[in-house]
């Protein structure tokens, strides 16, 4: 299995990325991310693998991959489309410095998901859940 991460650009939160996905599963049926880099770790990448989030610095939420497609964008460019659950899962806000693109994202270096830490976590601020876990603390 094998993960990747990617920067949401423009998205300010959570609730941000969730709506622009919703606008894009009422327009096409389904959500995906445009790429038009091709995955070449695909078999590795749908063997339960997800997409993780970049949103304001931090890693904050992931989606599952369900394929990979070939297509062509709206000026005939070839390009692939990332199939996603639509469900977003909250995940430990992790910091992570922004890049372009995405990048593959080794399972050992995901950050977990939030409701699977005891303690309340999840109904913690995430800046201060993300800065407990700089800290160590979490």
């Amino acid at each position: 299995m094998l993960h990747l991460i990617k920067l949401s650009v423009g998205t300010e939160d959570i609730e941000g990325l969730a709506s622009w996905q919703a606008r894009r599963v009422a327009q096409f049926g389904r959500a995906f991310h445009r790429t038009r880099m091709t995955p070449r770790r695909r078999e590795e990448l749908l063997n339960g693998g997800s997409i993780y989030w970049i949103i304001k610095g931090y890693v904050r939420a992931r989606q599952r991959l369900l394929d990979i497609e070939a297509a062509v964008d709206e000026n005939g460019r070839p390009c692939n489309l990332l199939i996603l659950n639509a469900e977003l899962v909250r995940t430990v806000p992790r910091a992570h410095r922004a890049f372009q693109g995405w990048r593959y994202l080794a399972p050992e270096d995901a950050a977990p998901d939030l409701d699977s830490i005891p303690g309340g976590l999840a109904e913690m601020p995430p800046e201060m859940a993300a800065e407990l876990h700089e800290l160590g603390l979490l």
